[in-house]
């Protein structure tokens, strides 16, 4: 049985990013609810790296703090100078002699290269080569440096102001990823860094270096959109437009159906299973997992929430971070859940705000009711019982308790706890006076003619 390779992988994450005009760093900035940075991390775990090293730029611990946080074994090292790729990766030179079978360097703001990708780098350097460039088809190569292939290997990467009118015509692009032979990468780019007079060293030298040494150099192709980088808000727009369009795929391909797909906003992590329906103008923050069968109307907005087998969300519904929705249950248009558990059969129909709530199996909830949760300094539990069932424009002071079966008339501000199968009527009583507004419209009349005579 073949041994598992090792890998390291280095990250680089050093770059300023002046261009987003941001104070946060560039790769710190999202796609699809998720960094830049956790992309690259996520995808490079995937891909099996043993090991990762964070190359980060000075007075930067943002980045250091996070990469560590999502890999907390992450290695973190400071690139002070900047000169170029390959003195980032070096930067990493103690842990690149500790004998990795496969290097991969990639980069922070490239958020959305496959775990598969980089998996086929690796599989190109397991069958021989100690140089692997990624390179994609670009619509436009203007500015982009050219990967020279002569008789199906790669024989150099030349930057577009040094290229030849017939290098330039090369359309296979330079996507900057690379993958080295663990037995040879820190002797290349060391090479790189002796070999080169000029004040930066980068890491496309390294196929020239392995050339020179006799040593195999290739290439692997990637869609241009998988590779694209993040230097600015236009591209970061460019990234997430991608990212929206693999996940759509990915949901529908699990057997959902998107009835406008253009429309709907996912997140990285979020969760959709069969035969659910989503229509047009729905966002999902982070955090959710939608069950079989379900049904969430246009325009709604989900974030931290669980919706249950077959229940529904809007039109124009909220759910907030704590929102679990239980089979069947029912959270229609303008209703705003937090923090709160809708059990099975439940409705909450209308124009309602359920907070720090549990709402039991079948209850009923009348549009325009509140639950009043919070006193300006803490937050406060209401408790709802199955079969329960709360009138139209009812605010329900907390902490409180409705007890299973129990009615609460409409209008009403309840501030005790309602006994199961009791009725709660908190309002003031009805006044009737026969005749009233018959004077009323008399009076008033008669003395607004008298206030128009001169």
């Amino acid at each position: 049985m073949q041994s598992r390779r090792s890998c390291l992988a280095i990250l680089l994450a050093a770059g300023e990013g002046t261009r987003m005009k941001s104070r946060q760093p560039k790769v710190l900035h999202q796609v699809g609810g998720r960094s830049l940075l956790a992309h690259a991390l996520a995808s490079l775990a995937e891909a099996g790296a043993d090991t990762v090293v964070v190359v980060v730029g000075p007075d930067r611990p943002e980045v250091a703090r996070q990469a560590q946080t999502l890999l907390p074994h992450t290695q973190i090292v400071v690139q002070s100078e900047r000169r170029g790729t390959a003195h980032a990766a070096l930067a990493a030179r103690d842990t690149l002699g500790a004998g990795f079978d496969d290097v991969i360097v990639a980069f922070a703001d490239t958020p959305l290269v496959r775990p598969e990708t980089f998996l086929a780098l690796r599989a190109a350097l397991a069958e021989g080569a100690s140089v692997v460039a990624l390179g994609f088809e670009a619509r436009d190569p203007t500015g982009y440096g050219r990967l020279v292939m002569r008789d199906g290997v790669l024989d150099a990467i030349v930057e577009h102001k040094d290229a030849t009118s017939d290098q330039r015509a090369i359309t296979l692009c330079n996507a900057g990823l690379m993958a080295l032979d663990g037995r040879h990468a820190l002797s290349i780019l060391e090479a790189i860094g002796n070999a080169n007079a000029q004040s930066e060293y980068y890491l496309t030298d390294a196929v020239a270096v392995a050339r020179a040494r006799g040593l195999v150099s290739s290439s692997l192709k990637a869609p241009e959109t998988e590779v694209q980088g993040v230097n600015d808000r236009i591209q970061l727009a460019a990234a997430e437009a991608e990212f929206q369009r693999r996940k759509r795929l990915a949901v529908m391909a699990g057997g959902a159906t998107l009835t406008a797909p253009d429309t709907v906003f996912f997140s990285h992590d979020t969760q959709v299973g069969r035969d659910v329906l989503i229509e047009p103008h729905v966002v999902f923050g982070p955090g959710v997992r939608i069950a079989d069968g379900a049904v969430i109307h246009a325009f709604s907005h989900l974030e931290g929430a669980e919706v249950g087998p077959a229940a529904t969300v809007g039109p124009f519904g909220r759910l907030r971070p704590g929102a679990r929705l239980a089979e069947n249950a029912k959270v229609g248009n303008f209703v705003e859940i937090k923090s709160a558990e809708i059990g099975a059969g439940a409705k909450v129909s209308h124009l309602t705000y359920i907070g720090d709530a549990t709402v039991g199996a079948d209850a009923n909830i009348g549009a325009g009711t509140i639950t009043c949760n919070y006193d300006g300094f803490f937050k406060y539990r209401t408790t709802i019982g199955a079969g329960a069932f709360v009138g139209s424009n009812s605010s329900l002071v907390a902490p409180i308790t409705i007890g299973e079966g129990a009615f609460v008339g409409s209008g009403s501000v309840v501030t005790e706890d309602v006994a199961p199968d009791a009725l709660a009527v908190a309002r003031g009583r009805q006044v009737a006076k026969e005749g009233w507004a018959k004077t009323f419209r008399e009076a008033s009349l008669a003395r607004k003619a008298a206030a128009k005579k001169p």
